[in-house]
């Protein structure tokens, strides 16, 4: 695969949905989790697509259960706590995984894409943002500790790249 735009994921809905879609916009994907020390920042990535959003930011979350079991309910439940606590309007995709033999081909792209720290190409954490320009490449790999306002700049660089 040579972009983002090429894949597609389930939205938490269950529908299939191309990225394509999204071409010509900048994104940034994160994976979630509803019982995480992190789990607050969905109010930022709120934010971010609330501030941005209008500007062609598109915020994709992604629930995964790999760390720590910090996302156990099913789709509708993840979906329901986080229009309820954090009034998440962004669109989450179903759970997947991220790491692992059964990793969502979007997430082993990214992460060979953009590796971590010392090259690394597994996904630490809850919370690791990827940021993908309007060419459907990726910009940027950030940390879980990385909030989603420290991301404005690239955000803002992004969008009139």
């Amino acid at each position: 695969m040579s972009s983002v735009y090429e894949f597609e994921a389930l939205q938490i809905t269950g529908k299939s949905v191309s990225l394509q879609q999204f071409k010509g916009k900048p994104l940034l994907i994160v994976n979630t989790a509803s019982a995480c020390g992190f789990t607050p920042q969905f109010a930022g990535l709120e934010e971010l697509h609330k501030t941005y959003g209008k500007k062609g930011l598109v915020v994709l979350g992604f629930p995964c259960n790999q760390f720590g079991a910090q996302d156990t309910g099913s789709n509708d439940e993840i979906s329901e706590f986080c229009q309820l606590n954090y009034g998440v309007s962004f669109p989450m995709m179903a759970k997947i995984d991220v790491n692992g033999g059964q990793a969502h081909p979007l997430y082993q792209w990214l992460a060979k894409e953009a590796p971590g720290l010392l090259g690394s190409k597994a996904i630490k954490w809850n919370f690791t943002k990827f940021l993908v320009g309007k060419d459907g490449q990726v910009l940027k790999r950030y940390a879980p500790t990385d909030t989603p306002a420290s991301l404005a700049q690239d955000i803002e660089a992004a969008l009139v790249a």
